[in-house]
Order: structure tokens, then sequence, then C-alpha cells
């Protein structure tokens, strides 16, 4: 698509990997929402790459349909959404608290569906096709010790882009997934990790230019999946 015709809503954009995608779409002349839980943190960003703010929980269903139809009515319509809101914790199976995994759950799969959910509605209802583009990880392909709760969320998660891969394409609707390996953003201190920083590893930039490299591809075709590893880092 054109990335002049795109109007984007992209979740967990305040930050890190969302915001550096906005930031791109913008510069290419896209009209961009970003959604967010932390109103501040989201506020100084819109302002920052000069988009349009929409505070909310993703993981909440009135939450999604909130913020969809205030993108809607905002915007005039929307015809991509960008799937990049996510979080980890890292516990072996025998410390694992149920209550951990359902959080993970409620944003990395139930709020990633009800997004998806309430985009697709819009999207056929409009009848003009759509994208939506799911952030998922290296994590979402194998797993390792300590991810139980993240792992399975992000395999839950490209189980999902499949299913909805089918059912979407008879509309036009591309579905596509971006598995990035370790970023380095604000996702590490927020589970509780050190993160050694390095000019080798990868940033938000390169999984933004992934992301917004997918989308400027024609639409009569689309990568299903891109998977974005550093070339050698430390």
């Amino acid at each position: 698509m054109d990335l002049k015709d795109c109007i984007a809503l992209i979740t967990g954009g305040g930050t890190g990997i969302g915001l550096e995608t906005a930031r791109l779409l913008k510069q290419g002349g896209a009209k961009v929402a970003v959604c967010g839980r932390r109103p501040d943190v989201l506020e100084a960003a819109a302002k920052e790459v000069g988009a349009l703010a929409v505070a909310g929980d993703v993981g909440r269903e009135e939450d999604a349909a909130r913020m969809v139809e205030t993108v809607v009515g905002e915007l005039g319509g929307y015809n991509t959404l960008i799937n990049n809101a996510g979080w980890g914790r890292f516990g072996m199976l025998m410390d694992l608290e149920l209550s951990e995994m359902r959080a993970i759950f409620e944003t990395n799969v139930f709020g990633a569906m009800l997004m998806a959910r309430e985009s697709a509605r819009h999207f056929v209802k409009a009848g003009r096709g759509g994208n939506i583009v799911n952030i998922s990880s290296t994590a979402g392909g194998r797993g390792f010790p300590g991810g139980t709760a993240y792992v399975a969320s992000k395999f839950a998660l490209g189980g999902m882009t499949e299913c909805w891969r089918a059912e979407l394409r008879k509309h036009d609707i591309r579905v596509m997934q971006v598995n990035p390996s370790e970023v380095q953003t604000e996702f590490a201190s927020a589970a509780g990790r050190q993160q050694k920083l390095s000019e080798r590893k990868l940033r938000s930039e390169d999984i933004a230019h992934a992301i917004v490299s997918m989308l400027s591809m024609h639409d009569r075709g689309f990568t299903t999946e891109l998977t974005v590893f550093a070339t050698n880092p430390d």
C-alpha cells in the first residue's frame, strides 16, 4: 500500500517498537493513532510524532471497542492495525503463579484478539480491505527455561494469526506477523530482567522498518511472516 493511504492504529504505541513504528509511518505520510495504558506516556509520544492518543487497556473488551470507535470517529476510519501491545514475566514452572500467566494472556492473547476482532469488523464493513500486523517474538517458535507464560502467549498469537489469515483473505485483509529476537526496549526491565545494552543488538527502529516494509508492498501481495535477528550480537 502507499503509506499516504495508510491510517494505522498501533497498540502499545507509547514507547519502543510501537512509538518508532508510529514515527516511521508518519514520516511516510500516514495518519496514526497510538494506544496504551499510561495516558501521560501516551500523550507525550503522540505529541512527539504527531499522532492521535487513545488511552485504554486492550485486554478489556469495553476499552478495545471504545478505542476502535474513537479512532474511527476521529480519523474517519482506519485500515491498519498493528497489534504491538505485549509484556512478559519469566519464571520456572514450579515457581509460576497462575495469576501471572493469566495476566500475560490478558494482554498478549486476549487483547490481541479483541483488537483484531474489532478491527476486522470495521474493515469488512468498510469494504476496502485492510491490514493486521501482529508483533510476536522468536519466543513464539521455540521455548526456553522460565518462559512458560510468555512463550505460550506468543505461540498462541502465532496460531491466531494463521486462523485470521485464513478467514480474512477473502475480504482483502492481509494478516501478517513479525517475530523480533531480542530488542533493546523497556521490555526487559519491565519483565524484571537486566539487559546488556550494545550497539550490535536490535533497536526498536529496526523492527519498525520491518513492519513498514511489509505494509509498503502492493496490496496484491503480502509477507505472511517475517523474523528479525541481530546480525552478530554481543
